[in-house]
């Protein structure tokens, strides 16, 4: 998982090189930064307010997954050896053949996540009158009563049109890795991940952005391995904006960069704090724009350090304490910390559940 903001020229040793050649301008530099920011709050503002209607779809594809205090405490180790094995990968194989396979599993995971980011954009186009034909892909195994389900794919005619312009996109990223393309999937992937990546209580949630916390601290300070895989990976887990685009146009080779898990991990905390809020119906937002706030002011911090001392920073050093803190002092003054702890959004869902089929049964 890369998590670190950075900011480099392009790839590999010619990249190197540019970065001494090249002095980004004040008004390049505010220009990437303030992108990277804004580009950031969209996938978590948004894929938020997905998230509470996701919670309560009952769409089997849209349902969402629950991450345990168990899958959070195993998540920084998990990451760790993700991290290192592609490390050593690049230090080992070729990063041309490496990143050619990358470059066609994303593609794949990027048309999937794009044709779902705008597939309500897209929906809400078509006149009601569209011929909106239902399909089935079902793909089955032996015969009988031995006949096995492998892959029961339904979708309809807006999904294909979505999954049509989504690999448009595709075809662009795979022949010229643009980066307009790699943050196109990008923000797909950061939106998707907030919307149906579900903490189950807060208290995972501190588990899980603690031991990122320690995990992004080690890997960045500790070692120049995430940085390493972060300018080789060409994938688009990160997005991107070019410091030189002002001078060079779209064009433009000098980056500064933010990894999607400085994005996705306070993001799915934040969109946790807004079910929260939907739960106490209040009729407020308290908790979600207290947090969203926060990880404005962390994100900033992170810049601004990093541009002060120019050197690559663990985003989550900063965002962690914010996200976290900010919340937990306003329900403290609020007295609703012992509320905030004891929501359990995975027992509510399967009450709700239970109560359904009572009513089936009756």
């Amino acid at each position: 998982m890369d998590s670190a903001l950075n900011s480099s020229a392009g790839n590999g040793s010619d990249a190197l090189n540019a970065t001494v050649r090249f002095t980004a301008t004040p008004e390049g530099t505010a220009l990437a930064y303030g992108s990277l920011l804004f580009m950031a709050l969209l996938p978590i503002f948004f894929g938020a307010l997905r998230s509470v209607r996701c919670s309560k779809s009952k769409n089997g594809g849209e349902m969402p997954e629950t991450i345990t205090s168990r899958d959070a405490a195993r998540f920084p180790i998990i990451a760790s050896g993700t991290l290192f094995g592609l490390y050593l990968f690049f230090k080992l194989f070729s990063q041309e053949y490496i990143n050619l396979l990358l470059s066609l599993y994303f593609f794949v995971l990027g048309v999937l996540a794009l044709s779902h980011t705008i597939s309500p954009l897209i929906a809400s186009v078509f006149p009601a009158s569209f011929p909106n034909k239902p399909y089935q892909l079902l793909f089955t195994q032996g015969t009988g009563e031995n006949k096995e389900e492998i892959l029961n794919y339904e979708f309809d005619t807006k999904t294909l049109v979505c999954l049509l312009l989504s690999s448009v996109v595709g075809v662009w990223y795979l022949l010229k890795k643009h980066w307009i393309a790699n943050n196109l999937f990008g923000l797909a992937f950061a939106l998707n991940g907030v919307e149906l990546l579900h903490l189950n209580n807060v208290s995972t949630g501190c588990i899980l952005l603690g031991g990122l916390f320690v995990y992004d601290v080690f890997w960045v300070f500790g070692t120049n391995v995430m940085v390493t895989v972060a300018k080789s990976f060409e994938a688009p887990i990160k997005l991107v904006f070019p410091q030189d685009l002002l001078e060079k146009g779209l064009g433009a080779s000098n980056f500064a960069m933010l990894g999607l898990g400085d994005i996705v991990i306070p993001g799915i905390f934040i969109a946790l704090l807004l079910r929260f809020d939907v739960s106490l119906k209040k009729n407020t937002r308290t908790y979600f724009y207290t947090s969203f706030v926060a990880y404005i002011f962390g994100l900033v911090l992170t810049i601004f350090i990093m541009h002060t001392f120019k050197h690559a920073q663990p985003a989550l050093l900063y965002l962690v304490p914010a996200c976290v803190g900010f919340p937990v002092i306003v329900a403290l003054l609020k007295g609703e910390l012992t509320e905030m702890f004891r929501y359990e959004e995975e027992a509510s869902e399967e009450a709700g559940t239970d109560s359904e089929s009572e009513k089936k049964d009756q």
